[in-house]
């Protein structure tokens, strides 16, 4: 700052500050006469006297007008600055509960993932969303086929959904372009590209993206390497390419036997390993099984760090089936499906809806060749996963989804008695972790 810039006219705080450097010059001097002599005169000692005093009385009056002032400028302006002391202390309170959440790694892409996401994040700020990167349709495609990058539809729908926004400002990145060079492409996934731009890395343009729009915990792409996703079906008839693959039934139709990744050797990103192998609980889904989870597993090493991690693992089964991808699959055959691409008793748990869904929506998905995915008891018992199940579900605009908060309430609900509660260290994170639990179930 320049020194002209001192005597312009501001919020006048300037001057109090001044008369507080002027207080401490004051009671300085007036030390002084008493320190540097021996016999100091009646003079010197009132006038040292009346200096110290002269001192005390500008600090205060500097203190008293410099906070008044600061305060008028705050409540005369339009910052959104709140002074309440218990709105304060109950901000203070959410943060401490936030900051000693649990660690939790969700695994997987498409939008179940970023559903479950905004849930969870009401109990833990401890997130790490790890992401596929195997999307090549739509405006994802577009921008990795015109730029060079990675596709960024799933990583920003995350992020928006770790992200402390405005409403204004999400509707912002989540518009999409109706007219023109640009129609289709969602301007999140443009900002996203813009910063890519101007990073030395994808990475490194996530986690600008992520500090821009204040995240909690972070969303990570499984690998920085280019994929892409094939389908091997029954018969041997390979798709090639993701956004093909719940399509295929167009042109070879089929049962998927395996998926899988070109290049086959894919090194996944570090930070990835190494928050999974410090979880306490890693999330499977919800999401497509084939697109979204398993494209997570075929990376080099995720499948050894979720093996060798000491949390629990949870898979959130969809509530329906989907079209090309999971026709008339149970619970048992989305479990199956991923143990065949991972390895045998990589589930602990996994957490199914058992509440209805309306007659009508079921007719409408049944024209879609989707129906509620069956939960077979009778193969599950014998797996040795735990099944959860509860009312999961929420209906928006006929779309049959996952309730984020719902289900968030669920999986922490169950980390906190089969992870916190069990470690005597972490006792007082069990209960507040309780505590915010109680919060949500009474509202």
């Amino acid at each position: 700052m320049r020194l002209i810039d001192w005597f312009r006219p501001g919020i006048r705080i300037k001057r109090w500050v001044l008369l507080g450097i002027a207080g401490i010059a004051c009671i300085s001097f007036g030390l002084s006469f008493i320190v540097t002599e021996i016999y100091i005169s009646l003079l010197k000692t009132t006038l040292s006297v009346m200096l110290i005093l002269a001192g005390c009385v500008f600090i205060f009056l500097s203190l008293k007008y410099l906070t008044k002032t600061l305060f008028h400028a705050i409540s005369n302006s339009k910052f959104k600055i709140s002074l309440d002391s218990d709105k304060l202390s109950n901000l203070l309170y959410e943060r401490r509960i936030l900051i000693n959440g649990p660690k939790i790694v969700v695994i997987g892409g498409g939008t179940g993932l970023s559903t479950m996401l905004r849930g969870l994040k009401e109990f833990s700020s401890n997130i790490t969303a790890v992401v596929t990167v195997a999307d090549d349709g739509g405006g994802s495609g577009m921008l990795r086929q015109d730029l060079g990058m990675l596709p960024p539809g799933d990583i920003r729908n995350c992020v928006l959904a770790l992200a402390d926004t405005e409403p204004t400002m999400e509707k912002l990145l989540q518009y999409r372009f109706e007219d023109g060079m640009l129609k289709g492409q969602s301007f999140g996934n443009l900002f996203l590209a813009a910063m890519h731009g101007i990073s030395s890395s994808f990475e490194e343009a996530v986690h600008k993206m992520s500090s821009v729009l204040a995240v909690t915990g972070k969303v990570l792409p499984v690998t920085l390497e280019d994929v892409q996703l094939c389908a091997e079906l029954e018969d041997g008839f390979v798709i090639y390419g993701e956004s093909k693959i719940g399509k295929h039934g167009d042109i070879h139709p089929g049962k998927i036997k395996r998926v899988y990744m070109e290049p086959e050797a894919v090194c996944p990103l570090q930070d990835a390993i190494d928050t999974i192998m410090e979880a306490d609980a890693i999330i499977l889904g919800p999401g497509s099984v084939y697109t979204s989870i398993i494209p997570n597993l075929l990376v080099k090493g995720i499948c050894d760090a979720i093996s060798k991690s000491n949390a629990i693992k949870i898979y959130v089964c969809n509530v329906m089936t989907q079209s090309g991808e999971t026709e008339g699959y149970s619970v048992s055959d989305h479990i199956n499906a991923i143990e065949e691409h991972s390895y045998k008793g990589i589930l602990d748990y996994c957490m199914v809806n058992t509440a209805d869904i309306p007659d009508e929506l079921k007719s409408r998905y049944k024209e879609e060749f989707a129906e509620t995915v069956r939960i077979d008891l009778e193969n599950l018992d014998k797996s040795g996963i735990k099944i959860i199940g509860g009312d999961f579900v929420s209906i928006k605009n006929n779309l049959v989804r996952h309730n984020p908060m719902k289900l968030a309430q669920a999986i922490i609900e169950l980390v906190a008695e089969d992870v916190l509660a069990k470690d005597k260290k972490r006792i007082i994170d069990y209960y507040y972790v309780k505590d915010r639990l109680k919060k949500y179930l009474i509202e």
